[in-house]
C-alpha cells in the first residue's frame, strides 16, 4: 500500500476516463491529495469558496411558467428565483443539498444536481429540465452497495462516482465525488498508482480543517486506508482524477466530517 498512501493529486491526464460530456467549470488540473499531513492554521470553511457570485442583472429564472415543479422550465447555473428554491428544497429532502434554499443556482447547487443525476442513472449535467423534475418526484434511487452492511456506514461507488452515508440503514447524504484516476504517476520524486482500493474498511483517523503535504492540501480528511482519505477539495470534476483519495465538494465535506465517526465502516465497490 506504500504507493497508495503517498497522496491523491495528479496533473491533468488525458488518459483519465470521462464520466460525462459536461466538464467541471474551472477544472484546470488535479489538486493534490496528501499522505501524512501537517496541520495548517486555516479558518474552517462552511461554504464552497470557489462559488462565483451571480451577476446582479440576472433577476429571474429562465423558462419558469408556473409555481409547481411540473410546470417549471429548464434551470441552469446562474439562474435565480422561486423555481431554484423549489429545486434546492427537493434536493435537500433527498439528502443531496445542505445549504440554504436561497434561490441562487450556485456551484453547491450544481454539485447537488450532479449527485442526484448520477444516483438516478442519468448523465450528470448542470441543466435541470423536465426529466430531472420528474425524477425528483420519484423516490427510487440506486440500490445499496452492501445491503447487509452496518446500520451506520459509508458506501463509495467507483462506478457511479457517488458517496452515500447511511444512518439506521437509510441514505442520509449522497454526494458527487471524484476518486483515483487509475493511472501510474511520478511526481516530485515519488511514483505510484492512482487507485482508490476496493474493499471493506473503517475510518481510522480524522484530520479537521486544512492539512498539507508535498503533494498539496485536503480539507476535513477522514482516512480509511493508509494515507487515502475522503476529503473536501476545491476541484471535484466529472471524472476520476485523484491519486486515490475520495474528493468531495468543500461544503459537503463539512457535513460529512461531522456525521462520520472514527471506526465507522467504509465500503468501496465498483470500477471506473
Amino acid at each position: 500500500m506504500a504507493a497508495l498512501a503517498a497522496g491523491c493529486f495528479l496533473p491533468l491526464l488525458a488518459a483519465a476516463p470521462a464520466l460525462a460530456d459536461e466538464p467541471s467549470q474551472g477544472d484546470t488540473g488535479v489538486q493534490a491529495d496528501t499522505g501524512v499531513p501537517a496541520v495548517m492554521t486555516v479558518p474552517e470553511v462552511t461554504t464552497d469558496p470557489v462559488v462565483k457570485p451571480v451577476p446582479e442583472a440576472v433577476k429571474t429564472v429562465k423558462g419558469v411558467k408556473g409555481a409547481r415543479a411540473g410546470r417549471i422550465g429548464v434551470l441552469r447555473p446562474g439562474d435565480r428565483g422561486e423555481a431554484v428554491r423549489q429545486l434546492q428544497r427537493r434536493l435537500h429532502d433527498g439528502g443531496f443539498y445542505f445549504g440554504q434554499a436561497h434561490g441562487i443556482y450556485d456551484e453547491q447547487t450544481r454539485y447537488a444536481v450532479w449527485g442526484f443525476h448520477k444516483s438516478r442513472g442519468m448523465v450528470p449535467r448542470g441543466e435541470v429540465g423536465p426529466k430531472t423534475w420528474a425524477a425528483l418526484r420519484r423516490s427510487k434511487g440506486l440500490r445499496p452497495l452492501v445491503p447487509q452492511g452496518g446500520a451506520d456506514r459509508v458506501e463509495i461507488s467507483l462506478t457511479h462516482q457517488l458517496l452515500t452515508i447511511y444512518r439506521d440503514h437509510r441514505p442520509a447524504l449522497v454526494t458527487h465525488i471524484s476518486t483515483g484516476a487509475e493511472v501510474h504517476y511520478c511526481e516530485k520524486g515519488h511514483c505510484g498508482n492512482a487507485v482508490t482500493p476496493v474493499g471493506d474498511f473503517r475510518v481510522t483517523r480524522k484530520a479537521p480543517g486544512w492539512t498539507t503535504s508535498r503533494l498539496g492540501s485536503m480539507f476535513n480528511s477522514l482516512y480509511f486506508v493508509g494515507g487515502i482519505a475522503m476529503h473536501g477539495s476545491t476541484e471535484v470534476p466529472l471524472r476520476p482524477a485523484s491519486h486515490g483519495c475520495v474528493r468531495m465538494p468543500l461544503s459537503t465535506s463539512v457535513r460529512v466530517y461531522n456525521m462520520v465517526k472514527e471506526g465507522e465502516p467504509v465500503y468501496v465497490r465498483g470500477q471506473i
